[in-house]
């Protein structure tokens, strides 16, 4: 994972991600980007609307300016390349655009706002449009131990496989992998990918793993249930898949995908 891209955004979340942006680069000695989406020019005023717009522009130059002078002489004292991108428009399609050139995507877990209300709107959208694993970041990360445990939640699907092929590069440096199943009864027979399978992958590159099979619980959810278990064996994060249709993604963030983007405790790496 040497080609890191950074969302830029003054929120909640961004002191956390541009750390572990910043730790990830310098393990893999690489190379970090950072994109800023600034909303588009809505041409000429010709209404008092139209110049509320146009005012509105010139604040978002004005503060994406001020954010880039100060992320700037910060970057120039680390020991990380990097680069800076200036987008228009959303953040979404931005990242979207230029995301298939890179390794990784990462991104705050709280939508701009900072309510922990809903998953970020911005993940949401990712999921459907970027194909590069996305590491989702909690804003009271201040460092990512790549050396550390690291916990994989497996449910036999095709997106599991996925998200546990694209996290390989981080997976060969965790001291353990503990890979985290629920066996769900609704869900019994409609995947055939057991975990067995993910461990025999893992061997392959010679990582040793732990299959553990989570008993379901009526008084928790299923994202509760992988938390707490990732947490007990002080995993650094959770590699997980996700479904990235936007037709299901109401029905989808509905379930497990929904219930581990509010406001996670450890980092999630998502891919699809």
């Amino acid at each position: 994972m040497r080609r890191i891209l950074l969302h830029i955004y003054d929120d909640e979340c961004f002191e956390a991600r541009l750390q572990v942006a910043l730790d990830i680069s310098r393990r893999f000695s690489g190379h970090l980007t950072c994109i800023q989406a600034v909303p588009y020019d809505y041409g000429v005023p010709n209404d008092f609307y139209g110049t509320m717009a146009a005012q509105m522009i010139v604040d978002y130059e004005r503060i994406a300016k001020k954010a880039k002078e100060q992320i700037e002489a910060r970057l120039a004292k680390e020991d990380v390349p990097w680069n800076w991108i200036k987008g228009r428009g959303s953040a979404a399609l931005a990242i979207a655009h230029y995301a298939p050139l890179h390794d990784l995507v990462v991104v705050g877990a709280l939508n701009p706002d900072g309510k922990a209300t809903s998953p970020s709107r911005l993940v949401s959208e990712l999921l459907e449009r970027v194909r590069a694993p996305i590491l989702v970041v909690p804003k009271s990360l201040r460092s990512f131990d790549l050396d550390g445990p690291a916990a994989v939640a497996w449910n036999n699907s095709a997106e599991s496989a996925h998200a546990l092929r694209a996290a390989m590069p981080v997976l060969k440096l965790a001291s353990s992998v503990h890979v985290l199943t629920i066996r769900e009864k609704k869900e019994a027979g409609r995947f055939d990918l057991p975990s067995t399978k993910a461990s025999e992958y893992l061997a392959d590159d010679g990582i040793k793993s732990e299959l553990t099979e989570l008993p379901e619980d009526e008084s928790a959810s299923i994202a509760e249930i992988l938390l707490e278990a990732a947490q007990a064996r002080q995993a650094g994060y959770i590699v997980m898949g996700a479904y990235g249709h936007s037709r299901f993604r109401e029905r989808v963030l509905g379930g497990v995908t929904h219930d581990m983007l509010k406001d996670p405790a450890i980092p999630l790496l998502l891919s699809h």
